[in-house]
């Protein structure tokens, strides 16, 4: 996830609290990873194709294409929702994390997060 994006929301006012992040797509997911070097978002991705391929011959649901249920099992491995603490007016994260949205269709169009602060 972008940092433009984190920075649309009022951190800066919470000395403690959590951030809940919400996605409202089911092709595609929220996820909490390594994000200092990029051959984990390559390995993760290669993971997740080898695991959950396209053109599988037991998918009933192939009207949308040979990308789209795949990307709702992925999605549905990796999560819609994330809770992340807060403090001192940043994100608690670890030295390497960060947020990111997956993407599983190959033109997956624009996509809506909700996000719910709350803390003091």
């Amino acid at each position: 996830m972008t940092e433009e994006v984190l920075a649309r929301i009022p951190l800066r006012d919470v000395q403690v609290g959590l951030l809940h992040l919400f996605i409202q797509h089911t092709s595609a997911a929220l996820t909490l990873n390594e994000n200092a070097d990029p051959d984990v978002r390559g390995d993760l991705e290669r993971w997740l194709n080898q695991v959950v391929p396209e053109n599988a011959p037991y998918y009933e649901h192939t009207l949308e294409g040979p990308d789209d249920m795949p990307a709702h099992v992925k999605a549905s491995l990796l999560g819609a929702s994330l809770s992340l603490p807060v403090r001192d007016g940043r994100l608690a994260l670890g030295t390497w994390q960060g947020v990111w949205l997956c993407e599983f269709r190959q033109h997956g169009g624009p996509r809506r997060l909700i996000a719910t602060l709350n803390g003091e």
